[in-house]
C-alpha cells in the first residue's frame, strides 16, 4: 500500500488543485452563460445588452453561424463535465495521475489542462 500513496499529490497539491479547477468551473459557465445567450438572441440583435464587452462578443459572433456556436457550447459542457470529474478525482486521492503509465503528471502540465489525464509521455504514445 505504501508504495500507491508515493504516487499522488499531496492533500496541500490537491486543495491548489481544488481552488484552480473550482475558479475554472465558474468562468466555464458564465462563457457557456454568454455562448448560449448570444445563440437564443441572435434575432434581437443583443438590444437589452449593451455592455460593451457583449457588443464585442455579439460582433464577432455576428459571423459565426448558429451551428458554430452551438459547437462551441458543447464543447464548454464537455470541458465543464471534465472539469467536475477532476474534482471527483481530487475527492478519491487519484487526480494528477496518468491513467495510462500510472505515473504523476508533471504539475506544470495539470496547471495548463487541470481535467489532464494522461502525461505527455502517455499522450506521445498516443500518436
Amino acid at each position: 500500500m505504501g508504495a500507491v500513496l508515493k504516487n499522488r499529490y499531496s492533500d496541500q497539491d490537491l486543495e491548489e488543485f481544488k481552488t484552480l479547477i473550482e475558479e475554472k468551473i465558474v468562468k466555464a459557465k458564465e462563457d457557456l452563460e454568454l455562448l448560449r445567450s448570444s445563440y437564443m438572441n441572435d434575432g434581437n440583435n443583443g438590444t437589452e445588452d449593451t455592455s460593451p464587452t457583449f457588443k464585442a462578443f455579439e460582433e464577432g459572433s455576428e459571423t459565426m453561424s448558429k451551428e458554430a456556436n452551438t459547437q462551441l457550447a458543447l464543447r464548454q459542457e464537455k470541458f465543464i463535465r471534465d472539469l467536475k470529474n477532476a474534482l471527483m478525482r481530487i475527492e478519491n486521492k487519484t487526480y494528477g495521475v496518468c491513467r495510462v503509465t500510472g505515473k504523476l503528471i508533471q504539475k506544470e502540465r495539470l496547471i495548463l489542462v487541470p481535467h489532464a489525464t494522461l502525461s505527455i509521455e502517455a499522450k506521445n504514445m498516443q500518436k
